[in-house]
């Protein structure tokens, strides 16, 4: 039972992480309210991709943290720290992503006499969007260090997971030091990418993973 049980969470890592690798391929890039409203279609979709995925990762994440459960129960810690990290995602996703495009498209014809009231509107919610952004992108990191100690320092998973997540954890250290922006547009596409990668890893081993 529990085989079958690691294989489903598996599976579900696996497409949760494939999940987004299409939305992050597929998501447009912002701009002006016009540009917003001509492509909100597009934004709509991608996003709601993205909502699409998240439960699906986080039922992924629930078998690895019963795979990885130790004396000290840390990656039931991990766990609830990515849970924070994705219902942040959600919002951000809601926010920007489906609300929006939704508001700005009911004034798609009076822009112009609307635009002082509209642009501060369109800042606020990237201003939202920003700080939800850096929960999704620390808790993710916070999440996949602990997994990560976990991994190395038990013989569930291939200690090359372990580590790979220990380099992400370092390089989005090193991105943070260096002023990289982790929030525009192909700032998160790297981490995404990244993150994806270490999941889609995880996935495969838990999917193979025997019972204990």
């Amino acid at each position: 039972m529990k085989h079958q049980f690691y294989k489903s969470t598996g599976i579900s890592l696996i497409t949760g992480s494939i999940l987004i690798i299409i939305t992050m391929v597929l998501h447009p890039s912002g701009g002006s309210i016009e540009k917003i409203i001509s492509i909100s279609n597009s934004i709509t979709i991608t996003h709601s991709l993205a909502i699409l995925s998240l439960p699906v990762i986080l039922f992924g994440f629930y078998g690895l943290t019963h795979k990885l459960l130790n004396p000290w129960r840390t990656s039931i810690l991990a766990f609830i720290i990515m849970v924070f990290g994705l219902i942040a995602a959600m919002f951000a996703a809601l926010v920007n992503g489906l609300t929006l495009p939704y508001f700005l498209g009911q004034y798609a014809d009076k822009i112009s006499q609307n635009s002082s009231v509209l642009k501060p509107i369109m800042a606020y919610s990237f201003a939202i969007n920003k700080p939800l952004d850096y929960i999704f992108i620390v808790g993710c990191c916070l999440a996949i260090m602990l997994y990560s100690w976990i991994i190395i320092r038990s013989h569930k998973f291939p200690k090359w997971i372990g580590y790979f997540g220990v380099l992400l954890i370092f390089l989005s250290i090193i991105g943070a030091i260096t002023g990289f922006v982790f929030t525009s547009l192909i700032g998160f596409r790297v981490f995404v990418f990244s993150l994806a990668g270490w999941i889609l890893s995880s996935g495969l081993s838990l999917t193979l993973s025997k019972e204990h």
